[in-house]
């Protein structure tokens, strides 16, 4: 139904696993803004997981403006592909990327002043 998959050998708590799941498919237009989810039961029985842990994913993804839930009719995603990040992806893709760039500035034998000097014009 929605192409998501949990791993039970994988020691990330299950209601972790779903929701950046979850994210990924909207993230990555597998699910796209307007796409109807399965209901919380549907996929509780389709991952073979405790409703209630959908339920919580669910409720999650909609405070945080990834999904819509409208009453009686179902949940939908409500997010672009890039709303659907977890707020801290964003942070941790720029530490990765500051952390390579200056792993590469050092092999290159410059010092990291002289590339912050150099990203801000100032040289």
């Amino acid at each position: 139904m929605t192409g998501v998959a949990i791993d039970t050998r994988d020691p990330t708590p299950i209601y972790a696993q779903l929701n950046r799941a979850l994210r990924a498919a909207i993230a990555t237009g597998r699910l796209a803004p307007g796409d109807q989810l399965p209901t919380v039961r549907q996929l509780a029985v389709e991952l073979r997981v405790n409703a209630n842990t959908v339920a919580r994913v669910y409720g999650e993804l909609e405070r945080d403006g990834v999904l819509e839930t409208r009453r009686g009719v179902g949940s939908f995603v409500a997010a672009t592909p890039d709303r659907a990040r977890p707020p801290a992806e964003h942070t941790r893709r720029l530490h990765a990327f500051a952390t390579r760039v200056l792993a590469d500035a050092a092999a290159a034998g410059f010092t990291r002043d002289e590339v912050v000097g150099e990203l801000a014009g100032r040289t």
